[in-house]
């Protein structure tokens, strides 16, 4: 936390809450597609190159694990459409350089997310591992083997209800910690513990609607997990700019 600095006041907002996000980060995407849309390209095109290799390479397990997992990285991903939400919010004009590479951004506090959240996503691999390894004893190195197993045997629906069961209280608690921490972060007087803080604190005074945004969060990327990821062209920077308008409309600006 910077030198001097406190808290700032979070307000209280009703279940309806998400939808007006989503509706302002719809609108800003198309008012600002020609940066939105190339960065939401990118994102698309690094996540199906690596599931595809990995599909290809006959590690269907891996390419499932890492796709549930895109959830913990995803907050630093999109810092470029928290940038771009913060200069259409004051009537500025973003760039393609502003939101791949969002000023302000390579220091220490973003370093600490980073850090934080690569910790998170290579323990949701191992709990991942440890559920398919107590499931069953074979190697499904293929998609259809293991959809198979993982649908059609006593086995593998334990599996999935397992693996969701700690899926979703890891991505959950990940989601409190930083759900407002990666767009406040583009404040360069907030520091990482102030911003986490915060963070905690919002989901903790909002906890209906802010599981109605984690639910949507969470259905809209694995929707374009299912299209091979090509959804998530448009889902991510929508989904990035909405964020913005998240923290904006929790966290009470200073001047």
């Amino acid at each position: 936390m910077a030198a001097g600095s406190r808290l700032p006041a979070v307000r209280r907002i009703g279940p309806t809450a998400p939808l007006r996000w989503l509706a302002w980060g719809w609108g800003a995407l198309w008012r600002s597609w020609q940066v939105s849309l190339p960065f939401g390209l990118v994102v698309a095109a690094v996540c199906a190159g690596v599931a595809g290799a990995l599909v290809a390479s006959n590690l269907a397990v891996w390419a499932l694990t890492l796709t549930f997992g895109f959830v913990f990285v995803a907050p630093v991903l999109a810092m470029g459409n928290y940038e771009t939400g913060r200069r259409l919010d004051a009537g500025e004009r973003p760039s393609l350089r502003t939101t791949f590479l969002p000023p302000g951004t390579l220091r220490q506090d973003l370093a600490y997310l980073g850090l934080l959240l690569f910790v998170i996503f290579g323990i949701w691999i191992q709990a991942a591992q440890i559920v398919y390894g107590l499931s069953t004893y074979q190697i499904h190195r293929t998609v259809e083997s293991f959809v198979r197993f993982a649908l059609e045997t006593p086995e593998g629906h334990r599996m999935l209800v397992t693996g969701t069961l700690v899926g979703g209280v890891m991505a959950f608690l990940t989601y409190g910690i930083v759900v407002l921490t990666a767009p406040m972060l583009l404040d360069p007087r907030r520091g990482f513990f102030e911003a986490a803080a915060t963070s905690v604190r919002a989901v903790h005074d909002n906890v209906v609607p802010m599981l109605i945004w984690a639910a949507i969060i969470a259905a809209l990327t694995l929707g374009s997990a299912a299209t091979g990821f090509l959804a998530l062209i448009v889902v991510f920077p929508w989904l990035g700019l909405a964020s913005w308008r998240a923290y904006r409309d929790l966290v009470v600006a200073e001047a």
